[in-house]
């Protein structure tokens, strides 16, 4: 493992919720919440303001509203988010060729590899004038962390979190780490973290202690071993550059193990919407439906059904992860569940078929009656969703976006990233005169980053002993 802190890790500070108060000046300070609004949503991102209350992101959004009534709740924007990250994702590019995107608002960038960062000097430096340009390109802050491996350098950005820096200092980590809770550690969740506290484990020093034989004895072969590695602040794993997704899934964990069979079917179900939703924001699909299943007893499941072709229809996946769950036995209890897609192509299988008739001359012209009935439909006006937060534009008073809808009204705010906030008025939800719009850019101009990597004067002295938190 290299003995210099230049593996960075950045993470947006409530990478949604901020992007929202940046276009609405009127939400600014103010409690705001990303995240499905239906009965079984769940919250995306809360701001710092809402996490006050007690929100956080995947709890259930009618929980939130219980906890923060008077909080805005938006739908995500995800297209938006997707901007805004291909900005900073930019910006880590410049620094060095490898970056590893985690989400997006999150990743992991080897300064050493891109020749930017060679001590803690240097380092800090560059984490430094990452997060000035993150803030002139986007208007929004990001937190950095800075160590000699991966793990560590997660741990020390969420240290700094809101809108800081943390370096961790060679030589230092064991004393950092140790009294730290064991939640800390990558791979430890809820039940893990329980299972661990029922024996009297609950810091890091303390996972240390118990020794490898133990931690096996309690956890399996490779997870404990794994998690005693951690606790030693052993973590070999390199940063490896963006590759192309091979998978997409989702999984929840549950504070109280699920028993009722009718409720663990509404959750793969659930599941299974929430991942096609991803499917569909990477413009992807997939042939091979992935159910994931760990029981009361900690022993994980895993079935899979390959279709005959890929697809993102959600009554598909919903069909295909049904089937799979009738071959697993829950009566014990679960206590996570999860829906994944593999084998991702560029197209549906509608797609092939389609393709293949074409070419072949077999797309036959629709019957009288077929044509008629479609004529029909595109007579019949559609009905306009206005979904809370996003954008619209009105031919009178220009950019806004959606507080509310409800009962053939909508009700906008007129307002804009560089505006004082603006005033709310009310329309009918057929209005000619609004219409949806695309996000305006929350910097208007941007400033001209040098697309040079940062280097700083060559000092090997170790920077002088400089403290191991900066803030604004």
């Amino acid at each position: 493992m290299r003995n210099t802190p230049t593996i960075l890790h950045l993470d947006m500070d409530a990478f949604y919720a901020s992007a929202e108060q940046a276009a609405k000046p009127s939400l600014r300070g103010k409690a705001v919440i990303v995240g499905g609004l239906g009965p079984r949503g769940v919250v995306a991102t809360a701001s710092y303001e809402a996490r006050v209350f007690g929100v956080h992101s995947a709890m259930p959004m009618a929980q939130a509203r219980r906890l923060a009534p008077n909080a805005a709740y938006l739908v995500p924007r995800f297209g938006f988010y997707r901007e805004i990250s291909e900005q900073v994702m930019g910006l880590l590019r410049e620094l060095s060729p490898l970056v590893e995107p985690l989400s997006l608002d999150e990743a992991f960038v080897d300064l050493e590899a891109g020749g930017t960062a060679w001590d803690e000097e240097s380092a800090r430096l560059t984490g430094t004038k990452l997060r000035g340009d993150i803030r002139a390109v986007t208007g929004l802050t990001g937190s950095v962390g800075l160590a000699v491996s991966k793990m560590l350098a997660k741990i020390a950005s969420e240290q700094a979190k809101p809108d800081g820096l943390v370096l961790i200092e060679p030589g230092t980590e064991r004393a950092m780490l140790g009294p730290l809770p064991v939640r800390t550690l990558p791979g430890v969740g809820p039940a893990t973290g329980d299972h661990l506290r029922r024996v009297g484990i609950t810091t890091v020093e303390e996972v240390a202690e118990a020794g490898e034989d133990e931690l096996v004895r309690l956890l399996g072969k490779a997870h404990g071993s794994a998690l005693y590695a951690m606790a030693l602040a052993l973590d070999e794993r390199p940063v490896v550059a963006e590759r192309d997704t091979k998978s997409v899934s989702v999984e929840d964990t549950y504070d109280v193990d699920i028993h009722d069979r009718v409720r663990v079917r509404v959750e793969v179900q659930r599941l299974a919407d929430r991942c096609v939703r991803r499917l569909r924001d990477a413009g992807r699909s997939g042939r091979t439906v992935v159910l994931k299943v760990r029981r009361y007893d900690f022993s994980t499941l895993t079935r899979s059904d390959t279709l005959r072709g890929p697809t993102d229809d959600p009554s598909v996946v919903r069909e295909a992860a049904a089937r799979l769950l009738e071959t697993v036995d829950t009566t014990g209890g679960v206590r996570l569940l999860g829906v994944g897609v593999t084998g991702l192509a560029d197209f549906t299988q509608e797609d092939l078929f389609a393709q293949a008739q074409a070419a072949a001359g077999e797309l036959e012209p629709p019957a009288e009656e077929e044509a008629e009935e479609s004529a029909e439909k595109q007579e019949t006006p559609t009905v306009r969703r206005w979904s809370a937060g996003h954008d619209v534009r009105h031919a009178e008073f220009g950019p806004g976006w959606v507080q509310g809808s409800g009962l053939g009204r909508v009700t906008v705010r007129f307002e804009t990233p560089d505006s004082e906030p603006g005033r709310v008025r009310t329309f009918r939800t057929d209005d000619p005169e609004l219409e949806p719009a695309e996000p305006l850019p929350l910097v208007r101009r941007r400033p001209q980053v040098s697309s040079e990597p940062a280097r700083w004067p060559q000092s090997r002295s170790g920077g002088g002993g400089g403290g191991a938190t900066s803030r604004p």
